[in-house]
């Protein structure tokens, strides 16, 4: 039998489109801009059951993640300084790094473990990923987990 509570870290490109159009209503009502679900829908194009169906299901991932810790493997070249980067970009968004284990490099690359506590004062978790993606070095991100 299926754990239903089981979780999942997608990135926006891997979401079907209706889920990503619930999420839009939720901001929507949640801004309070639009005050009634059927409105709400309407604007972003789904039917009402859809929302219903997803609405307790689907989160933009930053929406939750304060107070929170995140364990990622992030694979990079052997580089000096590369790390340095890496742990200044968790620096700058304000993230508590907990532990961090780099494994030896073979073929000049190396996978990196961060486990970082998101904190009250953390900016953007999901722009934080992407801004340690967009160095040059950096071949991947995956967040492993969250709790």
């Amino acid at each position: 039998m299926k754990d239903k509570g089981q979780y999942y870290v997608l990135k926006e490109k891997a979401v079907p489109d209706v889920l990503l159009r619930v999420v839009e209503a939720k901001r929507l009502l949640e801004s309070g801009r639009i005050s009634s679900v059927q409105e709400a829908t309407e604007k972003v194009g789904i039917s009402r059951s859809s929302f219903y169906k997803y609405k307790d299901d689907i989160f933009p991932f930053h929406d939750t993640a304060k107070g929170k810790t995140i364990t990622m493997v992030i694979q990079l070249d052997d580089e000096p300084g590369l790390l340095s980067v890496v742990l200044q970009i968790v620096a700058e968004f304000h993230a508590n790094i907990l532990t961090i284990h780099q494994s030896i490099p073979i073929n000049g690359i190396a996978s990196l473990t961060l486990s970082v506590e998101v904190l009250p004062e953390t900016g953007d978790v999901a722009e934080m990923v992407a801004s340690i993606e967009e160095q040059g070095g950096v071949h991947y991100v995956k967040i492993l987990g969250r709790e």
